[in-house]
């Protein structure tokens, strides 16, 4: 892992750090570019301006690991309040929440109970409820709990991260047992015998999970996977892979973030490939920020121009 990157996942964790740079004036600005706002309402209307333009989205409450289930269960009323919100949008935004947001760390029967409430809710509005994945220690009882809940719901995804060494057979079980999939790379600091170090290494292995997940889909979904990056040369291997083997457009959903390649957003859309954009909204931005420029060091440059130049 390089220096830049971890230097940038420390300081994801660091709260003296956070603390610092949320109290800046500049913060809010280099982040707004990136999250339309720290309300649902700032998120709903970025989803409907994007609807304008055919894309399709999904919403989230940045934050995770809830210290009581007090907080947990107010997570869990936000989101499907949001769910009602969202009803008269088309495309109707998706919503993905992290577990430990709905009391993981605390109550895993409450947990459980409360993401059931969420999924079921969806359900009644045609909708669907996204799990995120979190570090590498909560894997297993994602997939678990995931695992519960898609034996009585089939409206309910689940997030895989590329760079762990684990996600091949990860995959091959979800899709056995027909799993809704977004693939991502992975954000988390994780060692080596967890995770893939090498950015080469990590592109090689999300571009073979997002076939295998491609070639799953061709053969019929009720819910498109999405293959969630920013890498355009990975998804120019990919769309050749789906051109040589007869895929339609529609097999898969391209996923990005919510500021970030806007023009590939509105270009992808305008070319008829199924687009997705996560919103992220909330006040608790810091560690999610932070994350997503460790994903690409370099995005740092990017930032600090746009800041003086937007």
């Amino acid at each position: 892992m390089g220096i830049a990157r971890s230097t940038l996942l420390w300081c994801s964790r660091n709260r003296w750090i956070e603390n610092q740079f949320r109290h800046r004036r500049f913060a809010k600005k280099a982040v707004s570019r990136f999250i339309p706002g720290e309300d649902v309402g700032s998120a709903l209307g970025a989803a409907r301006d994007l609807a304008k333009h055919h894309i399709a989205t999904v919403v989230t409450q940045l934050g995770e690991n809830v210290s009581s289930m007090a907080e947990a269960e107010q997570v869990t009323k936000h989101y499907l309040a949001v769910l009602d919100e969202a009803r008269d949008l088309q495309p109707r935004p998706h919503i993905s929440v992290k577990l430990t947001q709905l009391g993981l760390d605390i109550d895993r029967a409450a947990t459980v109970s409360q993401l059931e409430q969420l999924v079921s809710h969806a359900a009644t509005t045609n909708n669907v409820v996204w799990i995120d994945m979190e570090g590498s220690n909560y894997v297993d009882i994602t997939l678990e709990i995931h695992n519960e809940v898609r034996s009585k719901h089939d409206n309910v995804g689940v997030c895989l991260q590329a760079y762990l060494h684990r996600t091949p057979k990860d995959l091959e079980d979800l899709l056995a047992m027909g799993s809704t999939i977004r693939l991502v790379k992975g954000a988390y600091q994780e060692p080596p015998s967890v995770a893939m170090a090498s950015k080469r290494d990590v592109d090689a292995a999300f571009l073979d999970l997002a076939i295998k997940l491609g070639e799953h889909a061709a053969r019929g979904a009720p819910v498109k996977p999405g293959i969630a990056t920013h890498d355009t040369a990975l998804l120019a291997q990919l769309e050749k892979h789906a051109v040589e083997r007869g895929w339609g457009k529609d097999t898969y959903e391209i996923q990005m973030l919510y500021g970030i390649r806007r023009r590939e957003h509105l270009r992808l859309a305008a070319a008829g490939v199924p687009m997705r954009v996560l919103i992220s909204y909330g006040e608790a931005w810091f560690a999610w920020y932070v994350r997503r420029l460790a994903e690409r060091p370099a995005n740092v440059g990017f930032v600090l121009r746009s800041m003086l130049w937007r």
